[in-house]
């Protein structure tokens, strides 16, 4: 018969399309993987994977199978999880997936005193975009993500943590960097620098620029905030940067001018979860623990 652990083997190869990463990822050598797929091939009497010397390609019912085991998979972890839920509220394994630009900033008002408070815990953390991250959560990879709204809220619920105000960032000899505040209205006609495509940020910051009339500065897009402050600290344009990496990166560093909005454009953040998942109680209590600490300067819904 085809247990959870072939339908683990199918899954992992059906990701890689490698039968050696995949033996990899379940912790078994590639001539176990292989074999046991053979077996269930044979059991169900299908081809799921076309092999040869170079490649692995899914055959249209091993791409359906993989699905569906995706779905058997992501249950068996439910109930898993449920059992751990009423033995032990808050205890095992929680898989967190968050975004580059938030995790690093926010997560440290936190994990220390939640991992105190709850030492059975184990947390485990992925930084993803926020599109990867919300497709690992929906396959059951991740139990909840942390990242910016709105994202597609089919199937999952969503908890609203806070609001995070934008600062601007200017080299020093900008004309805008002896303002003590600015308007929106002031990027009116300015160029701004941007981070590359898959930053909900840099979504954010470009629907900024066309409400206001402002422009992305041409030729450039950074990798991450630090590579945005570096690009501002070279006097090569202006930026917008967020509250918590202001607090932590940007405010000490000397060659460059953050100036506060009279009025701050802000981004929304949230917590999303499975709407089928057994530990709904557990996913509220860490997002009540984190409004619990946040920065005064972060705006709670």
């Amino acid at each position: 018969m085809v247990t959870l652990r072939h339908l683990r083997y199918i899954v992992a190869v059906a990701d890689t399309l490698n039968f050696r990463r995949a033996a990899e990822i379940c912790l078994v050598s590639q001539p176990t993987l292989s074999v046991q797929i053979a077996e269930v091939e044979a059991f169900l009497g299908l081809t799921l994977f076309e092999r040869t010397r170079r490649s692995v390609v899914l055959t249209p019912i091993g791409r359906e199978i993989a699905e569906r085991a995706r779905g058997v998979l992501r249950e068996a972890n439910e109930i898993v999880d449920l059992a751990r839920s009423l033995r032990a509220p808050l205890s095992g394994p929680l898989r967190l997936g968050v975004i580059a630009t938030l995790g690093p900033y926010l997560l440290p008002y936190v994990l220390s005193a939640f991992r105190e408070k709850h030492p059975s815990l184990r947390l485990y953390l992925r930084e993803d975009p926020s599109l990867r991250l919300e497709r690992r959560l929906r396959a059951g990879e991740l139990d909840l993500i942390l990242v910016d709204m709105p994202i597609d809220d089919a199937g999952l619920d969503i908890m609203d943590l806070f609001f995070e105000p934008l600062w601007l960032a200017a080299p020093p000899d900008h004309a805008l960097a002896d303002r003590t505040r600015v308007s929106v209205e002031d990027l009116a006609g300015r160029d701004l620098l941007l981070l590359e495509e898959g930053h909900c940020l840099r979504d954010e910051v470009l629907d900024l620029c066309r409400r206001v009339g402002a422009r992305e500065h041409g030729g450039f897009q950074a990798t991450s905030l630090d590579t945005l402050r570096q690009m501002v600290a070279s006097r090569i344009g202006l930026t917008l940067l967020p509250d918590l990496y202001v607090a932590a990166e940007a405010a000490q560093d000397p060659n460059i001018r953050m100036i506060p909005f009279s009025a701050p454009p802000v981004r929304r953040v949230g917590l999303a979860w499975r709407k089928t998942s057994a530990r709904v109680a557990e996913f509220r209590e860490f997002g009540a623990f984190i409004l619990a600490r946040l920065p005064a300067s972060l705006v709670v819904p």
